[in-house]
């Protein structure tokens, strides 16, 4: 078994990772900006100021990597696009600076990354992970994101990038903003409906970084999405299904979209076809591969 320590651990993988790590006999612990009550051993860092408590690493195997500000949490001002930048690349590098600096036991480092490296509006290609980046602002991140996470390697310190979908959960996230307006009766597709959605089950994702915590084999990047994308269309309809709510209304214009939420409507009225292929060839095993199947263990736990 492994010890190992969660950036980003309250958020919504995050928790659910450690939940099942503990499950799986593994040891956990947190570091973030505050420390958390609770058996699992906290330490605090501030990525700002580019410091960590050295405690955080005694007797760690492996560091997954989760922290990062929410995309889709706030309107993309100037100043959140800043946040969501440097909440990425300054912790990646804080984690660099302290392992190399501080003597320690990591053998891997597992770091979250994301999907919108590819961009979106391109649903009919499908994208891998050998595919190029796109030239909007998410790829910007994740590229900048990536390289700082690339320069842990260069410790001698196995590292593995997982580009996230998007994540199904009951407590939180994309689903639970999709699923409210047809809660509400009034759910419609968004845009065109024909976009593709890249989605995974959070306990699939969450067995995917503990895979990558435990098979030494797994280095560079791995897609994390599961073995189908689905319309939005497809999508919505899905969950009025196993909410058994009727849709009544049509689509939303992204026009519309774009007039709430700014540029970050292109999440979602833009889409992506991302493969999975490679992390089924080390071995991976879906739980779940139906959107229907899963969104019913969600929403009826």
């Amino acid at each position: 078994m492994a010890n190992v320590l969660i950036t980003g651990a309250t958020g919504l993988v995050g928790t659910r990772l450690a939940e099942i790590l503990l499950e799986k006999g593994h040891r956990v612990a947190h570091v973030g900006r505050s420390k958390r009550a609770g058996p699992v051993p906290s330490f605090l860092w501030n990525v700002e100021h580019g410091v960590m408590e050295i405690e955080a690493l005694r007797g760690i195997d492996a560091i997954v990597h989760l922290a990062g500000a929410g995309v889709a949490d706030e309107r993309w001002t100037t100043k959140r696009k800043k946040v969501i930048l440097e909440s990425r690349t300054k912790s990646s590098a804080l984690l660099c600076k302290t392992l190399k600096n501080i003597p320690n036991s990591v053998k891997a480092v597992v770091s979250a990354s994301a999907i919108g490296y590819y961009g979106f509006g391109l649903s009919d290609q499908l994208f891998t992970e050998e595919s190029r980046p796109g030239t909007d602002y998410l790829a910007n991140v994740v590229v900048q994101w990536e390289k700082e996470v690339d320069k842990i390697a260069e410790l001698g310190i196995r590292v593995a990038k997982i580009r996230i979908g998007i994540v199904l959960s009951d407590k939180g996230g994309a689903l639970k903003e999709m699923a409210r307006p047809i809660r509400w009766g009034v759910g419609a597709p968004l845009g065109t409906g024909n976009q593709l959605l890249s989605w995974i089950h959070i306990d699939d994702l969450c067995r995917m970084f503990i895979k990558a915590v435990e098979d030494r084999q797994i280095t560079g990047v791995y897609n994390g999405v599961g073995i189908k994308a689905i319309t939005n269309q497809q999508m919505t309809k899905a969950i009025a299904t196993v909410l058994n709510r009727p849709l009544l209304f049509p689509n939303i214009p992204a026009f519309i979209l774009r007039l709430i939420v700014g540029e970050m409507a292109d999440i979602v009225v833009n889409g992506s076809n991302v493969s999975s292929q490679k992390f089924q060839q080390a071995g991976f095993n879906f739980q779940f591969t139906d959107e229907v199947e899963a969104l019913n263990d969600l929403f009826k736990r």
